[in-house]
């Protein structure tokens, strides 16, 4: 079916998936309040948001082969590019939600406002990667927002919940006025808010100057908060350290990708003109970000803020594939993506097991004996954490080398130096974490661990994503062919111009 976007219907069809979870969404609301005078944990709101996750799953599938569209210049894009940054967003939700059962459960949260935030986070992602209008990409920026700053707070009980959303809310919505403002200019420069006419407005020269550069910096500065990138991560140790684990986890993984797929879209499109003005400034924040957010995890003796400065400084390895700007960077960069969310989520779901589903036993010495204690989650969270330093044989090192071969390509030798003495500082601070659970005397743990009670879903999905890390470092090709083939459909939706640019 051709899409022609004449239509409210053709809309709806290019909006299916988030459709559907918007419906359902409000649909766990409802069901949530009808539960609260009948008891239970809850878990059967989980269970049923799982299932709207996966129709939504069928519907992102069915646009592959149901839809096609007309032109580029529509506000909402049917490429694989953005197909591909959706099944990122559904995984994403998805694993936070089987590990968030146990917890719910145990916090006593209210579970059907806790799963409908959630999915209304996830539509606000799909949001930002669908969209070709800046304007759109606010909107979708916001409502994933929203439902992440009640999240972050949703604990009431606990006062660091309830800091931290207050600090996310404060300072995600002094960002959001950077990138509101920088949208303003850059309209004001080219006429338009809809990325593809930006594009030709900066290619063939009518764009206004004095007015693009500060719009550019101003989308930088807002993009750069929303990734942790230094110096706009001030907000992110503190806000992951407060925030219920299972929401650290979708925030480190999911908000994350949303971030950065928009960031792609906008610059490597959108911008592709301007490279040579903003280049240098990316350079400069990857840089300095990856620096930062290593040496700082070194120091740190709290698991969930180690976990921070280590999302931090992947932020910064991520950057390195914007400043590259090259097919292969940018295919690098969704793999990466992927592999980021399935062993962010999975570490993370193996904090909140240390901690008997609770904000407790956090400190990396609460970490000595748990391998020989519970000796398959032992097992789970070392690989993980292999994963993330960038060890050979998991998908973790792929993703680097990737990564490393765009900068390559750009000759970004500096930067690409960089990114490995950075990693390099990085097996430091997450083989510390393995050491603890395994050198050290299980003794000194003082049977802490005892209670800890892991469901079965969580580790059928953590023995999962322990596979798919494992897979993904032996057999990359399949996936690292679809973030490749989702590039080619960025940059053939653009008329040609994404990531082809590079230094």
């Amino acid at each position: 079916m051709l899409l022609d976007y004449t239509s409210s219907a053709h809309y709806v069809l290019a909006l299916l998936p988030e459709v559907v979870l918007s419906v359902w969404g409000m649909g766990i609301l409802v069901a949530g309040v009808s539960r609260r005078h009948q008891g239970g944990s809850g878990q059967e709101l989980g269970w049923l948001t799982i299932a709207g996750l996966a129709f939504a799953a069928l519907a992102n599938g069915w646009l592959y082969f149901g839809v096609a569209e007309e032109t580029a210049t529509a506000m909402i894009a049917l490429d694989r590019f953005r197909l591909f940054a959706n099944w990122l967003f559904l995984l994403g939700a998805g694993f936070a939600i089987i590990v968030s059962l146990p917890y719910v459960a145990r916090q006593r949260l209210q579970a059907g406002e806790y799963y409908s935030l959630i999915l209304f986070a996830a539509v606000g992602m799909m949001f930002m990667a669908s969209a070709r209008d800046l304007m759109v990409i606010f909107l979708g920026l916001e409502l994933m927002s929203i439902g992440v700053y009640a999240l972050a707070g949703f604990n009431r009980r606990d006062r660091r919940s309830a800091e931290a959303g207050l600090k996310y809310f404060l300072l995600g919505a002094f960002a959001s006025g950077f990138l509101l403002f920088g949208i303003a200019l850059v309209y004001g420069a080219t006429g338009s808010a809809n990325i593809a006419v930006v594009a030709d407005a900066v290619q063939s020269g009518t764009a206004v100057g004095a007015l693009m550069g500060p719009g550019v910096a101003l989308l930088a500065i807002g993009f750069a908060f929303k990734v942790s990138a230094v110096p706009f991560h001030m907000w992110t140790p503190d806000v992951y350290e407060g925030a219920p684990t299972p929401v650290t986890a979708f925030m480190a993984a999911s908000v994350k990708a949303a971030a950065f797929v928009a960031f792609l879209r906008v610059f490597l499109v959108g911008l592709d003109g301007l490279y040579d003005q903003w280049w240098t400034i990316l350079w400069w924040i990857a840089a300095v970000t990856m620096v930062v957010g290593n040496v700082i995890a070194v120091v740190q003796s709290d698991v969930k803020r180690m976990l921070a400065y280590s999302s931090i400084a992947h932020g910064g390895y991520l950057l390195v594939a914007l400043v590259a700007a090259n097919d292969v960077a940018a295919a690098g960069l969704l793999f990466y993506l992927l592999v980021y969310t399935i062993m962010t989520i999975g570490a993370f779901a193996i904090v909140v097991t240390v901690g008997n589903q609770s904000e407790s036993n956090s400190r990396i010495e609460d970490y000595t004996g748990f391998g020989w204690r519970r000796p398959l989650m032992g097992l789970l969270m070392t690989v993980f954490l292999l994963s993330l330093a960038g060890f050979p044989g998991t998908a973790g090192f792929i993703a680097k080398y990737y990564l490393l071969l765009g900068a390559a390509e750009a000759r970004l030798w500096v930067l690409a130096v960089i990114l490995v003495l950075t990693t390099v500082v990085s097996y430091w601070y997450y083989l510390r974490v393995a050491w603890y659970m395994w050198m050290k005397e299980p003794e000194a743990a003082g049977g802490r661990h005892a209670a800890a009670v892991t469901p079965l879903a969580t580790h059928i999905v953590l023995v999962i994503g322990v596979a798919l890390v494992i897979l993904g470092g032996l057999f990359p090709d399949v996936a690292l062919d679809l973030a490749a083939a989702s590039v080619d459909g960025l940059r053939e939706a653009a008329g040609g111009t994404a990531a082809s640019a590079g230094p």
